[in-house]
């Protein structure tokens, strides 16, 4: 089964960093410019709760339905539920490094579907694909626990 592991730094302690990742409109926050996201639903960050949204990756609409387990402030996992993947099991980790920077390490397993809906994820979800992603959504993350730190704390 691949696995992609991907790790950043955020000048910030590990409970702004948390608390960002805990904020309601957090999909859309994390979702980089070129892609539209249309949140069908979606929970509360808490043991078992549900996201169900619609990623646009240009023309190619992405249904995915995931579950969230191991709900904790040093992180969380999303399992699909339904989605492009055969199988994206995606762990969220937040450690603290030293007193105000936290490592965020994105872990996810995951299998591609055989036949064309396999070629398909294999396209838009290959490892360059994710790395983009990632790398994305670090700018994203640095920036807005940066931001909410100046404003005080994190935006609910």
């Amino acid at each position: 089964m691949p696995v992609f592991d991907f790790r950043f730094t955020v000048d910030a302690p590990v409970d702004a960093v948390s608390a960002f990742h805990f904020e309601s409109g957090i999909l859309k926050t994390l979702t980089p410019p070129l892609m539209i996201l249309q949140v069908h639903r979606f929970e509360p960050l808490g043991e078992g709760s549900v996201s169900d949204f619609t990623m646009w990756m240009g023309l190619i609409p992405i249904r995915w339905k995931a579950v969230h387990a191991n709900v904790s402030a040093s992180g969380f996992t999303d399992t699909q539920v339904t989605g492009p993947m055969h199988s994206w099991t995606h762990t969220h980790s937040f450690v603290t490094t030293c007193e105000n920077t936290t490592e965020v390490h994105e872990h996810i397993e995951y299998e591609h579907s055989s036949g064309l809906r396999g070629l398909r994820s294999r396209i838009l979800f290959s490892s360059i694909g994710l790395l983009a992603l990632f790398t994305m959504r670090k700018v994203i993350t640095r920036r807005e626990v940066n931001r909410r730190m100046e404003q005080g704390g994190p935006q609910k």
